[in-house]
């Protein structure tokens, strides 16, 4: 199949929506189809290189840096996209976003009549932080929002969510048609319990106290993740045996770091900076428990990741997070937004190392189910069906007889 991939991000981006595209792509290509992905120029010109054999075709864009890092805008993109359709001859598109450039490959593929996959990565509270007085209009902004992506996603053949909560929020805010649950998957061959891991070797690399029982956020230091409530939690919990370990990169980064100093958490939490792919399945090996607090999750790749190398987890109970954590054997659960329940739960798993071992076998069984090299399989799946036009009803039970 000849297979055009849309996306606003893309590797070396890490959040979650480029790094799931940038495997899709891949992945796909490793199964010998030919792959086209297009998104904004990450350098404002126009360009095309070959990389991991997927064709990368920048669209002209303008910088957005100013406002969200590591943004851009191609403003008309549609001239541009017409001649790569033109060039590549897909069989079928996948819109990874309903922002400008994934809206232009939308058109031009409607205008071929080419097959149309959608998946959603979104919810407004991804571009609150953002947003000049969200909390104040917030149901008047979130509907805007949602009926601004609803205008282009209710155009797909088919739509894709990547757990069944986010597959939920798009049939509650009016997205009228089946919507498949499929993860994003993880590599489970990358990211799994390395006994040979030094974990002395990288306490020391990051800074960490190989001595004491050390919580990991990794992931965008961004405000919707909620990295404030761990550090308000540990100074609640006051134990000097406990260490939290935040790790990434953010626009709320520095604003966290000056918090921790505020509440005098310089010898009980450690900021890494970045971390490399090549490092985190070192990292993750290296640490006890894995905490994600963030009310804003659709899946959590970060979560997966940490329970493939298997850790206990403790997450917020919003969204898809529930579908992740069996409360009590691979983890817990806390009140979202509560710092109270977020550190009794802290101290209650930090008490438990006995159970370590087997929330984190359970952890890495659930992992499993995510495999990535599934996931591709499911998506090649997908294309092959909508080309023949498959009904989605039909689709529908065969996702759920392969899950």
């Amino acid at each position: 199949m000849h297979i055009v991939i849309s996306s606003s991000t893309y590797a070396p981006a890490m959040n979650g929506q480029a790094v799931f595209t940038t495997n899709l792509a891949e992945g796909l290509a490793k199964l010998g189809h030919e792959v086209m992905v297009i998104i904004d120029s990450r350098h404002a010109k126009a360009m095309t290189t070959v990389v991991h054999d997927v064709q990368l075709a920048e669209l002209h864009s303008i910088s957005l840096e100013k406002f969200r890092p590591g943004a851009n805008f191609a403003p008309f993109p549609k001239r541009e996209i017409r001649q790569l359709f033109n060039d590549f001859r897909p069989d079928v598109v996948h819109i990874q976003d309903h922002y400008p450039s994934c809206r232009g490959v939308a058109g031009v593929a409607i205008e071929n009549q080419v097959k149309l996959v959608g998946s959603n990565h979104y919810i407004p509270e991804n571009l609150a932080p953002y947003i000049p007085l969200y909390s104040s209009l917030k149901p008047v902004i979130n509907w805007f929002l949602w009926q601004w992506m609803l205008d282009l996603y209710k155009r797909m053949d088919i739509v894709t969510a990547q757990s069944r909560a986010a597959a939920n929020i798009l049939n509650q805010v009016g997205l009228k048609m089946p919507i498949l649950p499929i993860s994003c998957g993880i590599d489970t061959q990358l990211y799994f319990p390395n006994s040979q891991i030094d974990r002395e070797s990288f306490c020391y690399k990051y800074g960490l106290d190989p001595n004491k029982i050390k919580f990991l956020f990794l992931g965008r230091i961004d405000g919707e993740k909620r990295v404030d409530l761990l550090l308000r939690a540990m100074r609640k919990i006051g134990r000097n045996d406990i260490q939290l370990v935040i790790a990434g990169h953010g626009s709320v980064e520095k604003r966290m770091k000056r918090m921790a100093e505020g509440l005098s958490l310089q010898d009980r939490v450690k900021f890494t900076g970045f971390i490399s792919t090549e490092n985190k399945p070192g990292l993750l090996n290296s640490v006890d428990i894995f905490v994600m607090p963030s009310e804003a999750e659709l899946l959590s790749i970060s979560t997966l990741e940490a329970m493939a190398c298997g850790k206990p987890v403790l997450v917020a109970d919003a969204l898809a997070l529930p579908e992740l954590v069996h409360e009590g054997e691979n983890g817990y659960m806390f009140v979202p937004g509560d710092v109270d329940d977020l550190a009794r739960r802290m101290v209650e798993l930090a008490d438990q190392s006995a159970r370590w071992a087997a929330m984190g076998a359970a952890s890495r069984e659930i992992a499993l189910q995510h495999d990535l090299e599934k996931i591709i399989c499911k998506y090649e799946g997908v294309y092959t069906r909508v080309i023949g036009e498959v009904p989605v009803t039909e689709l529908n039970q065969k996702m759920k007889e392969t899950t």
